[in-house]
């Protein structure tokens, strides 16, 4: 497994990981165009919005994404886009992805990791919680076509 900086080359790859993931739960809908048009230019995104994001390949398909963005003050920094594909779960790619994305934060200066997540990403909220992760009170709804509802979770970064 390579981990790299993402390109705006890799949007469809990128697009069908998200895609799987998504497709794993019922309601969710990959609406990119529409939602999600930054997946079309992942890298040129993220550097607008003053944040990083990688992928990883596995021969030449894209594996697995993580991204990290400045949040309030700059003293947060927001973990965006952790996706595995099912096939490369559970061999602790995602805890590598998640430390990468975490460290670069903290290189930034940030002292807290912050994300919210799908309600229905059971799975994930435990990953996040199995790595230092809080379940914050807050939800927020996002009115797109999956009705989502997304729980709010935060960690700070050692040394804050």
């Amino acid at each position: 497994m390579h981990i790299r900086d993402a390109r705006d080359g890799d949007a469809a790859g990128l697009i069908e990981l998200i895609r799987i993931c998504w497709s794993e739960y019922p309601g969710c809908v990959l609406d990119v165009d529409g939602e999600l048009p930054h997946l079309r230019a992942i890298a040129s995104a993220y550097r607008r919005w003053g944040g990083r994001a990688w992928v990883a390949e596995r021969a030449g398909r894209v594996a697995a994404s993580v991204g990290v963005l400045p949040a309030g003050d700059g003293s947060a920094a927001e973990v965006r886009m952790l996706y595995v594909l099912p096939a490369a779960r559970r061999a602790g790619l995602g805890s590598r992805l998640l430390a990468l994305a975490e460290a670069e934060a903290a290189g930034r200066g940030a002292r807290r990791m912050e994300l919210w997540s799908d309600t229905r990403f059971a799975d994930a909220h435990r990953f996040y919680l199995r790595h230092g992760y809080t379940r914050g009170t807050r939800t927020r709804e996002l009115h797109d076509r999956s009705d989502s509802v997304e729980r709010f979770f935060f960690r700070d970064l050692p040394g804050a």
